[in-house]
């Protein structure tokens, strides 16, 4: 075997003892697996704000993820990133197992009165209220509820500060009509003497299909000095057209006169169709905020998908801020 030989098997060798001993390296590090964030996908929605942490909730749609009948909480501290389901009954805070009804779970709205949290929502066309010492659940009721030969829907509770309680709500008569109750103290039932009609759709915006059953329905009430606001959404849901409007009154039985501005919000505003029906609350920051859904896409309704938008006073009217729109997402670990 000639030199050159020799020197190739002595490297070959080299090369081996090196490999076989003692390897004080590591293996590469394996990036960690970033969370996957997906849409939400909740209708009608609501958020409850309290101590630093933001609570959705809103109408449960089919079987995606479970979702069932009964409704879905999730949990934020910041607006953006969103964690959940988050409620104490297998991520509900509210089932239908301890509840009034069996299906149809609509359009909540959670509030606090004293210490307990209330969740005013509709199962069953009926509309009940039920209580719960989180704001995470279970709230439970009687299994009763509000003037239960009528159907109604879409309730929203506004707490005035002479004392007085009152129940807007939507009935079925030749359309979708908002109505408004002054409520019992003890928040059971109304005074039915008082029943007033407030917002049908009858300007044009409010029923771009002409149809047969105009739709206005998704009331949220606040004051401001001495003026009511009432916003609303017109059209049907499906309806690309969906949006919102409000209207003001010195008194919350009203009359209403609806804003010249109106829609104050329309999916060609914010790039989704189909905007509307959400809930008014003000953010840690003082600020204004609207929470509400829209259609999936173009194309498809459902499932619907879940945003907010800012929104301001001034000089005593509802402006909506277009680009401060955002869907939201979760975190999927």
């Amino acid at each position: 075997m000639n030199f050159s030989g020799k020197l190739i098997i002595v490297c070959i060798i080299g090369f081996f003892i090196a490999c076989s001993g003692d390897d004080k390296s590591q293996p590469d590090p394996v990036d960690p697996i970033e969370p996957v964030s997906e849409k939400i996908y909740l209708a009608d929605p609501t958020i409850y704000f309290e101590n630093g942490t933001y609570y959705l909730y809103g109408t449960s749609q089919g079987d995606l993820e479970n979702r069932g009948n009964g409704y879905l909480a999730f949990t934020s501290d910041d607006l953006t990133n969103w964690e959940g389901p988050s409620g104490n009954l297998s991520g509900f805070a509210l089932r239908d197992q301890s509840a009034f009804g069996s299906e149809g779970f609509w359009a909540p709205q959670v509030l606090k009165r004293k210490e307990n949290y209330l969740i005013a929502y509709t199962a069953n066309e009926k509309i009940g209220i039920a209580e719960s010492e989180s704001p995470l659940g279970p709230f439970t009721n009687s299994g009763n509820s509000i003037n239960d030969d009528l159907d109604q829907i879409d309730p929203f509770i506004f707490l005035d500060d002479d004392g007085k309680k009152y129940l807007y709500h939507v009935r079925f008569d030749n359309g979708n009509r908002i109505y408004v109750a002054e409520m019992n103290d003890d928040l059971g039932g109304v005074k039915t003497e008082t029943l007033t009609e407030v917002i049908s759709a009858e300007e044009d915006w409010e029923n771009t299909e002409n149809a047969t059953w105009p739709v206005a329905e998704g009331p949220t009430v606040f004051k401001n000095n001495d003026t009511y606001y009432l916003i609303y959404s017109a059209n049907d849901f499906r309806n690309p057209d969906y949006a919102v409007g409000y209207a003001t009154s010195d008194n919350p039985m009203g009359p209403w006169a609806k804003s010249e501005s109106n829609p104050i919000i329309h999916g060609d505003d914010i790039g989704e169709s189909g905007a509307g029906h959400g809930d008014l609350f003000w953010d840690e920051n003082n600020r204004m905020q609207y929470v509400l859904h829209t259609h999936y896409s173009e194309n498809s309704v459902h499932p619907r998908m879940t945003g907010v938008i800012e929104m301001n006073l001034e000089d005593g009217n509802i402006v909506a801020k277009p680009d401060s729109f955002r869907l939201l997402e979760r975190t999927i670990e």
